[in-house]
């Protein structure tokens, strides 16, 4: 059986017998900074220029976006589409675009080249600066389950991040080579936030995606590291699916998604137990809920707005749980635990949760992780799965803690 690179070699990517082959990674090798890149299991988006920001305004965030569309139609692009990113604040500014050239292919699953390795990151003297430190996360957290205890709140997601500075520019395009190869069945983006700034990252969390009439949502809540270890790793996916308190952290978020979407649906269908997704270091417990729409005018995007933030990424209460994080965290959030995703003027797209994630800046990179602060927390236990989480983002910079 010919290897992968064999396979390259001699099959021609314009070969119509072999019309995958080539067409997603072709379009993740022509990406460059300022581009918005965006692998879904559905499809594999490159976009360039900007046709048409969306405004920041007080209306509903999907309004606009709607009416960037239908201008855009309205002044002759024939299938315009909207792709960006949202912050996690959504009275903030989000960094949406009209694109001017919108390219589309398979997604990377679909094509056989993905399986070729990303080259290993080259040797950098990262200087990595963790804020907060460890021990005052921790710290964090145990304030929180004290709170909790009292009945103030059931729920709260406490981030950290890491501050990585490197002695010469970075290499984006090889950073998103290394993620979208190492987990290609999930939600891989490189997205312009600002002037220099690039948001990239590999989320393996579905908000919303709507089809048609058809809308699907992906929670995810409770979590585990992966191990190296086969027997290990087996042995942590079936502890996840039997604790108690990932199980009820996990029903906490589904039931927030069924209350949120019921509105909109004649039809809501949800798993009464949650399955397991893995990333290259994660387990997660996910629940896939299915839908039709009762009103086929609804888009993705105000769905998505519906669902923002889920308890997955906020907590609940939600005002509670957002005024403990402003409390607790020492720095912006920005577009961490925003939304990325795109749309079209007929109401279709895609929204993904932003997680596993880092901003770029000049020689800077600031990585994200966050966990789920129930009553039955530990802080060792919370600190050690955000450190597990970044190494997604670590491993595609050649970097460790």
């Amino acid at each position: 059986m010919p290897t992968a690179p064999e396979v390259a070699t001699h099959i021609p990517l314009a070969d119509p017998a072999y019309p995958s082959v080539g067409a997603a990674t072709a379009l993740l090798d022509a990406y460059t900074p300022g581009a918005r890149f965006l692998a879904t299991p559905t499809r594999t988006l490159l976009a360039h220029g900007v046709h048409a920001e969306v405004p920041h305004g007080e209306g509903p965030l999907s309004q606009r976006v709607a009416g960037a569309l239908d201008a855009a139609r309205d002044r002759g692009v024939p299938t315009p589409v909207v792709v960006g990113a949202t912050p996690f604040d959504p009275h903030a500014p989000a960094a949406l675009v009209v694109a001017d050239d919108v390219r589309t292919g398979p997604p990377l699953t679909a094509d056989p080249l993905i399986a070729l390795p990303a080259e290993t990151p080259s040797a950098v003297d990262w200087r990595i600066r963790p804020v907060p430190a460890p021990e005052a996360y921790g710290a964090g957290v145990a304030a929180a389950v004290e709170r909790m205890w009292r009945g103030e709140f059931s729920k709260v997601v406490l981030a950290r991040t890491l501050e990585l500075q490197a002695p010469g520019p970075l290499d984006i395009p090889s950073m998103l080579q290394r993620l979208a190869r190492r987990d290609p069945s999930g939600y891989t983006f490189a997205l312009p936030t600002g002037p220099g700034r690039t948001l990239l990252g590999a989320s393996p969390e579905l908000l919303v995606a709507r089809r048609g009439r058809r809308l699907t949502a992906n929670p995810l809540a409770g979590s585990t590291p992966r191990s190296a270890d086969l027997a290990e790793d087996v042995r942590r996916a079936a502890a996840l699916l039997e604790s108690a308190k990932d199980m009820h952290e996990h029903a906490v978020v589904v039931d927030a998604v069924h209350q949120a979407l019921a509105p909109y649906c004649t039809t809501l269908d949800v798993p009464a137990r949650p399955t397991l997704i893995r990333t290259a270091t994660m387990w997660h417990l996910s629940t896939t809920v299915t839908g039709e729409l009762s009103e086929p005018e609804v888009s993705a995007l105000e769905l998505a707005s519906a669902l923002h933030p889920t308890p997955a990424v906020c907590g609940t209460p939600t005002d509670t749980a957002r005024q403990v994080i402003r409390e607790t965290e020492p720095f912006d959030r920005g577009f961490f635990t925003g939304m990325v995703g795109w749309g079209d003027a007929d109401g279709n797209g895609e929204w993904v949760v932003t997680i596993r994630c880092a901003e770029a800046e000049d020689q800077s990179l600031r990585l994200y992780a966050g966990a789920g602060v129930v009553a039955a927390s530990e802080p060792d236990a919370e600190t050690a799965e955000t450190g597990a989480k970044f190494r997604t983002f670590l491993n595609a910079v050649g970097a460790e803690l």
